[in-house]
């Protein structure tokens, strides 16, 4: 009877041995026979957040540009080391990499020929970045230099305040805009899912790295001094302002917000995001705002080569402004799902507010 009992007490015991080494080989939660999720991007070197899109992601208006992308060679991307992508802060990543360029359209974003100031496609930058870099978050903020085409707008609506007898801008804005973004969302969508090509290419999986599509503020708002609307700041009629930050901001954030949906990117709502701080709001405190003024670059004047840029950081974020968004792009991915809108909390920062899914 003894030896029986050491016997099953044996067995007893290199079954417990067996599925310790089970549960050791397979991972204490995972079900036999089903692979470890493995952890974060593969391949090689430091954990990276990459910036994609124009002229909102490369900083233009937050200064000091690179000498490569401020007119050397007819290069004008404009790229700063003030922009967000530099400034997000989230523990493990320690490379922040710019692809933005200032006017870019979504097919310089995406897989092709397209060049934008000398610079190839960012997509096939970025196909090139992986190679010694593990990509944590994409994030892209591209469309208005397409269909839109919101400086083009911004310079006839500049011409409009010129123009004392005639029409506002946005009289031909509100019969045209829905439409104009509507023409741009499949290019936002094409770039966004070339970028995701790129990345399983490379042997990604969705569940590897964030893919965030982001939208736009807008940098000037109806509520300005009298007298900064003029060419001492920002030179537009009230009505054009109220329309373009009460509505033409919102169309265009919808339309970027679909093209987010139809590739399976997170959408980051900018849209309200520089309410109080948009240029001119401050008033005789510039410090306040997050967007530039009308901007003369007078030593570029005396240049041929820097003449037609003279004016290009004009209504552009400013360094304070890459500062406020980053805040919120830190929250954003650290979150790691759902959509948000960046709005000012009580502390005077941008905060990710999640949005609020109707049941």
């Amino acid at each position: 009877m003894r030896r029986l009992r050491w016997y099953w007490g044996a067995l007893v015991l290199a079954c417990v041995v067996l599925l310790a080494g089970l549960f050791v080989f397979f991972g204490s939660e995972s079900k036999l026979g089903q692979p470890q999720p493995r952890q974060g991007p593969p391949g090689t070197g430091p954990l990276t957040v990459v910036a994609m899109g124009d002229s909102t992601v490369s900083g233009e208006g937050a200064g000091q540009y690179t000498a490569t992308t401020n007119g050397q060679g007819g290069n004008w991307c404009h790229r700063s080391p003030n922009a967000f992508v530099d400034k997000i802060a989230i523990p493990g990543i320690t490379a922040h990499v710019n692809l933005g360029c200032s006017g870019a359209p979504a097919e310089q974003v995406a897989l092709g020929d397209v060049k934008q100031w000398t610079e190839p496609s960012q997509a096939q930058q970025l196909a090139a970045l992986v190679k010694d870099h593990r990509v944590a978050a994409v994030v892209i903020a591209v469309g208005a230099n397409d269909e839109p085409k919101f400086s083009n707008q911004v310079t006839d609506c500049f011409k409009a305040w010129f123009n004392v007898g005639g029409p506002p801008c946005s009289t031909a804005l509100k019969q045209t805009w829905q439409s104009k973004v509507d023409a741009m969302v499949p290019k936002v969508a094409t770039a966004v899912s070339d970028v995701k090509k790129v990345l399983a290419s490379a042997g990604y999986v969705p569940a590897d790295y964030q893919l965030i599509l982001q939208s736009y503020a807008a940098p000037i708002g109806p509520d300005l001094p009298e007298d900064l609307r003029s060419l001492n700041g920002c030179p537009f009629r009230v009505e054009d302002l109220r329309w373009i930050s009460q509505t033409g901001i919102g169309v265009l954030s919808a339309g970027l917000k679909s093209a987010a949906q139809q590739t399976g990117a997170r959408f980051l709502d900018l849209a309200k995001a520089g309410v109080k701080h948009e240029a001119c709001s401050g008033g005789a405190n510039p410090a306040t705002e997050w967007f530039t003024r009308l901007t003369l670059q007078l030593a570029d004047l005396g240049q041929a080569d820097r003449a037609g840029h003279a004016l290009q950081e004009s209504f552009h974020p400013n360094a304070a402004g890459h500062a406020a968004i980053a805040n919120c792009l830190t929250e954003f991915i650290a979150a790691r799902d759902g959509n948000a809108s960046c709005l000012a909390g009580a502390d005077g920062k941008l905060h990710a507010a999640p949005e609020v899914v109707a049941r």
